[in-house]
């Protein structure tokens, strides 16, 4: 099995546990005063957890292929984020933007 594969993996799960902390983040920002919120402080220790991951992953990927893996991650999780768990409408236009953030972001993975 190739070196990399489950460091991929490994990016992959980086962005759901960074999605995870949005989630947090984004209940906090419904409050008057978020930084002070048990949400806010989740958000943040999640956030912060994530640190050690990154260090693990530059160990054995170049910095761009974790950025793109993490992007791809990030765009299509907090989408459905916001879709699912906190009833934001996606319009055709946003729709469209992503397609496209996509696209470029597997462009730019052919050239790394």
């Amino acid at each position: 099995m190739d070196k990399t594969i489950f460091p991929i993996f490994i990016a992959i799960a980086l962005g759901f546990i960074s999605v995870i902390g949005d989630y947090f983040l984004k209940i906090a920002s419904s409050h008057n005063k978020p930084i002070t919120t048990k949400s806010f402080l989740m958000g943040f220790l999640i956030y912060s957890a994530t640190v050690f991951v990154w260090v693990y992953l530059m160990k054995y990927l170049k910095l761009a292929t974790i950025g793109v893996i993490y992007s791809i991650s990030m765009v299509i999780l907090l989408t459905l984020l916001g879709v699912l768990f906190f009833d934001e409408p996606l319009n055709h236009y946003e729709s469209i933007g992503i397609v496209l953030a996509l696209a470029s972001i597997l462009l730019l993975a052919r050239f790394i």
